[in-house]
């Protein structure tokens, strides 16, 4: 084990399996009636997920890149929009690992209200352990795999539509 992927391993032994931080939403992404725009969403979900990963998981992508000579490609991304998040509104953005494969894995990314009882959006997405170099994939390392599964978050919901109606039922019985 290499340090950068024994720090690694180390900053996820003494995680949460969900991590978030919090997020203001600015003018300037909002549409003409004050709605986030729709891209926008995706921007504030992948710049917190990499947020997460620098502050918890203790690397950046580009570390790792350097060290391994690999990194995550999204390769498909899944959301959908449950309640309009309004300018000048804080919202929590959560990520988790939700599937873990030889070469991909699934993260689910939460937009939701400062007090979590709202889910204003979910985005699935799809990654894979690429080879910058070779480009092409690889199989995920052992460790990295086992690393994974030990901050795995077993869905109920195993498709993203059933995922988007239990979501949209919880905002139901919480508003």
């Amino acid at each position: 084990m290499n340090h950068l992927t024994s720090r690694w391993f180390f900053y996820f032994c003494g995680m949460e399996k969900e991590v978030s931080t919090t997020v203001k939403v600015r003018f300037s992404d909002c549409d003409p009636i004050g709605h986030l725009n729709n891209v926008k969403y995706l921007d504030y979900m992948f710049n917190a997920r990499e947020d997460h990963v620098e502050t918890f998981y203790g690397f950046t992508y580009e570390e790792y890149t350097k060290m391994t000579g690999c990194t995550w490609i999204a390769i498909q991304n899944e959301i959908a929009y449950l309640k309009e998040v309004r300018y000048n509104t804080s919202v929590v953005i959560s990520s988790k690992t939700i599937e873990v494969a030889d070469r991909t894995a699934k993260v689910e990314i939460l937009m939701k209200s400062l007090d979590e009882k709202t889910i204003h959006a979910v985005l699935w997405v799809t990654v894979i352990y690429f080879n910058v170099k070779t480009r092409k994939s690889e199989v995920h390392p052992e460790e990295i795999k086992e690393t994974f599964n030990k901050f795995y978050v077993d869905l109920e919901q195993k498709d993203f539509q059933s995922r988007v109606k239990y979501l949209r039922s919880q905002n139901a019985r919480n508003s």
